[in-house]
């Protein structure tokens, strides 16, 4: 079925370009590219957000295992240099307690009478 009779001159007509209509697909066009880009700006900040978050969250459990370890290292040096190892370790490689004798008080100038020097003599100047 044709539309139109074959005799119809209406094949040279032409429609024209509607330059509003293309004005405005164009518009619509930047509009949607702009929000489009934005919302990928929006969910490249949320998701750098997401990634800073974890690796907070990292360096506050690194922390707290370094403080748990620098308390553990502290135990095992209060443990080392308490006197309770420290005396037998000392009588092991032949020393022996200071003897109430061996301790004598030097006083010096007014300046450090707060703080009198505590001398200790050798045992080969005590008197036997």
């Amino acid at each position: 079925m044709k539309r139109l009779p074959p005799g119809q001159a209406n094949s040279r007509i032409h429609r024209e370009r509607d330059v509003s209509a293309l004005s405005r697909l164009v518009l619509l066009l930047f509009c949607g590219l702009a929000l489009t880009a934005g919302f990928l700006l929006a969910a490249k900040q949320h998701f750098a957000a997401i990634q800073y978050g974890y690796k907070s969250q990292d360096l506050r459990r690194e922390h707290q295992r370094l403080l748990d370890e620098q308390r553990h290292l502290m135990l095992m040096k209060e443990e080392a240099t308490s006197p309770v190892r420290l005396e037998p370790a000392a009588r092991g490689i032949g020393l022996q307690p200071v003897q109430p004798g061996q301790i004598a008080v030097r006083k010096e100038d007014k300046r450090s009478e707060s703080h009198p020097a505590v001398v200790v003599k050798s045992a080969a100047s005590l008197p036997r």
